[in-house]
């Protein structure tokens, strides 16, 4: 690595360094931001909005990167994302804390995809796998690192500066980049899918919108009900009629042509939806149940991000030997049996169990996550590699979304739509809100391990392939 590559490196580590943290620092401080702010039921569209404008900006990004170059889109979505962060660091209430995270959000969309287009810009193909186990050990790290420093700001500095640790750190990658970054544009006509873009969009949010309200702000058999659900069909249904017509669409139907691609993505969905439930209501049931602070949180979910990395590790070595579908299976049977695990845990339940449930989980993520990316990258050529790997990451970020949105719904139903702060609602009643929230992650666990029977055994081109 010569000292321009290193330069840029150091850029884009810092860059994914903030992206892959946010998830972890956020998690954990949410339940003393809604302390301060209240507005519990309105703590999933803390995580919905962020993900959805992340998902639907992703690809949207990525072809800007190509008509505009990767420095100008780059600096725009880190920006975009600074300035989010910035805004949600002086939230008064929840409701600008939601409309600044959505700003965050669209800013997260350009940040890891044109830091991977950046990395095979500057990188021969012999440098870029090293290269790429240096990324995902910041993932690893940043898993670590998030929760305690997330519970360590909350308890003995303020919630605000989780956002405000980003600009500092932010400003930097943005000023390495512009000033070292050496790129020669090419100039090519490219048709952006701004018409699926905007019907998922509006489609999508009309539909989170009725999971997350529907019985609590408005009657499920009420005007707006009806609205909201039809909007939300007729947009989705015209989204897909475009993926299929666009020549370059956001997602490409052709690819769930493949096997492979259908399967691993269709559990990888599935999966993100319990990673989402477990990230969100474990930080809730620590603070809010056992009124432990924030940072005990954080120790609580710090060994799945040991587990994770660990099996990602030993897993993608297996994976060459024994082929996709034994590793997935392992991995999908550890969520399931940590999934399990949860519905028995009680206010009285010790702590060093649920730091079990965690790493076993962490396990189970690290073999199945890493394995249906390879798979999916493996079944398709070189000319469709690229959309296919961001087809996965989508599903997975779609998944977090709608997962957070339907989880949030049984909570504000079981709390019958209290508005009230944490604390203010009986660690009894919300116990129960959660523990119905940990039998539904069960349930999706049990019909992601049945999927993940039909994905297919390890084929000769795959083993060339992987």
């Amino acid at each position: 690595m010569n000292a321009y590559q290193r330069k840029i490196t150091i850029a884009l580590l810092i860059a994914t360094f903030l992206s892959a943290i946010e998830g972890t620092i956020v998690s954990t401080a949410t339940p003393a931001i809604v302390e301060k702010l209240g507005g519990i039921d309105l703590i999933s569209w803390v995580f919905a909005l962020y993900l959805l404008t992340s998902a639907v900006t992703t690809p949207i990004f990525g072809k800007l990167a190509d008509l505009f170059g990767r420095k100008k889109v780059f600096i725009v979505g880190t920006s975009l994302f600074l300035v989010g962060s910035l805004l949600c660091g002086i939230s008064q209430n929840m409701g600008q804390l939601i409309v600044f995270r959505a700003i965050q959000g669209i800013g997260a969309g350009a940040v890891i995809p044109i830091t991977f287009t950046i990395i095979g810009d500057i990188f021969t193909f012999e440098q870029r796998a090293k290269v790429q186990g240096l990324f995902s050990s910041v993932w690893g790290i940043a898993g670590l690192f998030g929760p305690l420093v997330g519970g360590f700001l909350v308890d003995y500095v303020s919630w605000h500066w989780i956002f405000f640790i980003n600009l500092p750190f932010g400003l930097i990658s943005m000023w390495i980049i512009g000033k070292h970054l050496e790129e020669n544009i090419e100039k090519q006509e490219r048709k952006i899918d701004y018409g699926g873009a905007i019907t998922f969009t509006i489609g999508t949010t009309a539909l989170l919108y009725l999971l997350l309200s529907g019985g609590s702000s408005f009657p499920w058999n009420s005007m707006i009900t009806y609205i909201l659900l039809v909007v939300s069909i007729i947009l989705l249904v015209v989204f897909v009629r475009i993926q299929m017509k666009h020549p370059e669409p956001i997602i490409p139907v052709k690819l769930f042509h493949y096997r492979e691609i259908l399967v691993s993505n269709l559990v990888a969905f599935l999966a993100s939806t319990i990673l989402i439930g477990l990230t969100t209501y474990i930080p809730l049931w620590i603070q809010s149940v056992l009124h432990k602070g924030a940072t005990a949180s954080g120790f609580i979910l710090l060994p799945m991000s040991i587990g994770w990395p660990l099996a990602a590790t030993f897993g993608s070595r297996f994976l060459i030997k024994v082929g996709p579908k034994p590793v997935s299976l392992i991995g999908i049977c550890f969520v399931t049996l940590g999934s399990f695990a949860l519905t028995f845990i009680t206010p009285s339940s010790p702590i060093w169990m649920m730091l079990g449930i965690t790493f076993v989980m962490g396990l189970g993520f690290g073999l199945s996550i890493t394995t249906f990316t390879i798979v999916v990258q493996s079944a398709v050529g070189w000319n469709l590699r690229g959309v296919a790997t961001s087809s996965n990451t989508f599903v997975r970020t779609f998944g977090q979304t709608l997962g957070v949105a339907v989880l949030g719904t049984f909570l504000n139903q079981h709390l019958g739509g209290s508005t009230d702060s944490a604390s203010e609602v009986a660690s009894h009643s919300l116990a129960n809100g959660i523990h119905n929230i940990f039998l539904i992650m069960a349930g999706i666990a049990v019909i992601s391990l049945v999927v993940t029977f039909w994905v297919p055994k390890k084929k000769k081109e795959e083993e060339q392939a992987i």
